[in-house]
């Protein structure tokens, strides 16, 4: 048997940024909201409480995943940052409902707001959460974080759309725009929150990674000079990052244990590096060893 490893590594600080410039800032929000009586803002309020929640969860995760194998968890604790991810995707789910609960309503049945309390918050919250998203444009790509991302990027987007809602009530007599643009700010954000959450689904039913062609492994692998056959091919991942294989090289059963440490160098470089395939074991076996009533390769 054998088996290679390649580490990736992400930005603990920029998350660690991130987590208190949405935290001080959704305290304001929330505060905002209910000042302005914006259900726009007290939307996005909420949106901002699960990103938060999203970057504690991603903060805290993200040390975790560095702590490597025992006797329980002996992949290691990466797939702690998948948890993360999906725990976030639910709470953000549920809030978007709620809110939607909240906004529709008033499209009919309008409340006034204070569109200068609210225009002045969304120019904070443009500024806030700009720096929050160039902050973890610089760290990691693991889906947690990719998540976490998408989620302050909408922000800045979000909060975009509520001081251009601002200005135009500020001109004219619309408060419908304000329940109108909650409602539109939580369909973008749940479309985003969905397909993460499909995305982590995946990785936890070991689904093998989207962006690698289990046939072309397949294909490459027979390629390679002393492998006869590969079968029973089985590629997932840990947390959308790090990928693993396993596989069954079939030889003629002539090599020495020289000729077949040079086998498996010539697939780590032909498949961990090319496909990105961080962790690789392989179990040798001879022609016909493994017949239709043999459990033994199974």
């Amino acid at each position: 048997m054998g088996h290679d490893h390649h580490h990736h590594h992400s930005g603990e600080g920029h998350i660690a940024t991130a987590f208190f410039l949405n935290l001080g800032f959704t305290i304001i929000e929330f505060i905002g909201g209910f000042l302005t009586n914006s259900v726009a803002i007290q939307s996005d309020a909420l949106h901002d409480a699960g990103d938060t929640a999203s970057l504690g969860l991603a903060w805290y995760f993200q040390r975790l995943s560095k702590k490597g194998g025992n006797s329980k968890y002996t992949f290691g604790y990466k797939r702690f940052n998948t948890l993360g991810a999906i725990t976030t995707g639910v709470i953000l789910v549920v809030g978007s409902i709620y809110i939607l609960t909240e906004a529709i309503p008033r499209i009919f049945s309008p409340e006034e707001t204070h569109v200068e309390g609210m225009m002045g918050l969304a120019i904070l919250g443009v500024i806030v959460n700009g720096i929050a998203v160039w902050r973890m444009r610089k760290g990691g790509k693991s889906l947690n974080e990719e998540m976490i991302s998408w989620h302050l990027l909408e922000d800045v987007l979000g909060w975009v759309a509520v001081l251009i809602g601002s200005i135009v009530m500020y001109f004219f007599e619309l408060p419908w725009i304000d329940p109108l643009l909650s409602i539109l700010i939580t369909i973008f954000i749940l479309r985003g929150v969905l397909k993460n959450l499909w995305k982590a689904s995946q990785i936890i039913l070991q689904a093998s990674p989207a962006d690698i062609d289990v046939e072309k492994v397949k294909e490459v692998l027979e390629k390679i000079k002393g492998v006869d056959n590969a079968h029973h091919l089985h590629l997932w991942t840990l947390d959308g990052e790090a990928n693993m294989l396993s596989a069954h090289i079939v030889t003629d059963g002539n090599q020495k244990v020289v000729e077949l440490k040079n086998i498996k160098k010539a697939i780590y470089e032909s498949i961990g590096d090319h496909f990105h395939i961080d962790h690789i074991t392989l179990e040798f076996e001879t022609e016909g060893e493994c017949g239709e009533d043999s459990t033994f390769c199974k």
